[in-house]
């Protein structure tokens, strides 16, 4: 019989939704006392689609603010709130890693973000999250019962995120 839920010797994953948020505008303070920089995006739209739940980002209502450490490794650390299609609001705090697997990679994201620059494949880089979610209870609180790993894509004006239960 083949288990429908993670064993400890068989983690199984499932699709809980994908998440594309558009956050153009930049702000950053450079040469930090810890040696790296600190930069800032704002959740200015977005939306979000799974089996069990869609809605939207709600706009202005928080952002990614990323430590860009000196071997230029941005650990990021999202927050905002989600709004699913029946009211309910979910914050989302996402915590992770985005870092290129070649040495030019970061500065080439950098330059199609912000400054019209080529694509980067999504290859060339590790963009991966784990996020917590806070719920009312009820309908939506399964997304605070489960551990979660996200994979994502840059894009030029924000990120796509799919996201995985770990059943």
């Amino acid at each position: 019989m083949i288990a429908l839920y993670s064993t400890i010797d068989n983690p199984r994953l499932e699709f809980a939704m994908e998440v594309r948020l558009a956050f153009p505008r930049v702000q950053t303070i450079v040469g930090t006392p810890m040696g790296g920089n600190r930069s800032a995006v704002y959740v200015e739209s977005g939306t979000f689609e799974g089996p069990r739940l869609r809605g939207r980002a709600v706009p202005g209502s928080g952002g990614d603010y990323a430590y860009f450490r000196p071997d230029d490794v941005a650990v990021f650390d999202a927050r905002y709130m989600l709004e699913e299609e029946d009211g309910t609001l979910i914050l989302i705090n996402n915590r992770g890693f985005l870092w290129g697997r070649k040495p030019d990679t970061m500065q080439r994201l950098r330059d199609w973000a912000f400054a019209d620059g080529a694509p980067v494949e999504q290859q060339d880089y590790y963009l991966r999250g784990n996020p917590t979610f806070e719920t009312p209870v009820g309908k939506h609180d399964w997304l605070t019962k489960h551990v979660f790993i996200g994979v994502g894509e840059r894009r030029p004006d924000g990120n796509v995120l799919r996201y995985y239960a770990l059943t």
